[in-house]
């Protein structure tokens, strides 16, 4: 709700004669989503956004970019992505200062297995805890003793309202972002350019193609957000620079590489060169495993 709270009051302010309101979409049959797997509850809330979408219920749905699927579903169009938030993941704990400061043997969770994969890689000797359900739910536990530090994404915290929370920020050296983390997608029916000419302002040129090519990276390597694969785009004097990884098996294989980014099109040049140079060097055996 809160991704869809801010995306009302920006178009409330370029519209301010239109009456946007909010539609919530609970998990249907009353399914508490922390009951199933974390990319499952993710893929059930986005079709259900669909739904309501393709049933005239609703004219847009509001997704962080991380959780939307590479590839739409029939009859749906991404009418926009917004400017990019903090992209990093935020590391919680109430015990220690850093993950550096973490003991052997300490527990830390994730729902992530991009993280978990990356944490292995660093820190071989903590316990790495799988962790379900929205924020608050996650953080309860860590209240509770459940673990003894969390890793999400500091987009998410600061959304819902929890940035007092973050103990310290990971830099994308430290922990590398999920593809398109911190941006929020627009999504509505194809059919309705009226949705995307009005959402347009909100639009983000530098982070749609920096997630573009972020996208075109993991779909080339996986196609699901799910899989242990990280991938952020940054620009630098003008060239896009993109970073992805591989985790599965023994350790993370990496790569980077930059270009001169001026469309879309040329953004998901940049991403599929990165996917196949990080194929040639075994790649899909990682994910497989």
């Amino acid at each position: 709700m809160w991704p869809a709270e801010q995306i009302r009051a920006r178009l409330g302010a370029l519209h301010p004669r239109t009456t946007i309101g909010i539609l919530g979409i609970a998990p249907r049959g009353g399914e508490d989503p922390g009951a199933r797997s974390e990319s499952g509850a993710r893929a059930g809330m986005i079709r259900a956004l669909e739904a309501a979408v393709a049933e005239g219920r609703a004219d847009l749905a509001v997704h962080s970019l991380k959780n939307l699927p590479n590839t739409l579903a029939s009859g749906f169009a991404l009418a926009g992505i917004t400017a990019r938030e903090d992209p990093r993941d935020a590391f919680v704990s109430h015990a220690f200062a850093s993950l550096a400061a973490m003991p052997d043997g300490a527990v830390i969770g994730t729902s992530s297995a991009r993280r978990e994969a990356q944490l292995r890689e660093r820190f071989p000797t903590l316990e790495v805890r799988t962790v379900r359900g929205d924020i608050a739910a996650r953080l309860r536990l860590l209240d509770a003793g459940g673990c003894d530090a969390l890793i999400v994404a500091a987009a998410t915290l600061c959304r819902a309202g929890y940035a007092a929370r973050v103990t310290a920020f990971l830099a994308p050296d430290e922990c590398l972002p999920a593809a398109g983390q911190g941006a929020l997608a627009l999504e509505c029916r194809a059919d309705r350019p009226e949705i995307v000419a009005a959402v347009a302002p909100l639009v983000d040129r530098a982070t749609t193609l920096a997630t573009t090519a972020e996208r075109a990276f993991t779909q080339a390597l996986c196609g699901t957000v799910a899989a242990p694969v990280a991938a952020y785009a940054a620009w630098e004097e003008g060239s896009l620079w993109l970073r992805g990884l591989v985790g599965g098996g023994r350790g993370v294989l990496r790569g980077e590489k930059d270009a001169t980014v001026t469309d879309r099109a040329a953004a998901t040049r940049l991403g599929l060169a990165l996917a196949d140079d990080l194929l040639t060097r075994g790649a899909a055996r990682r994910i497989a495993s």
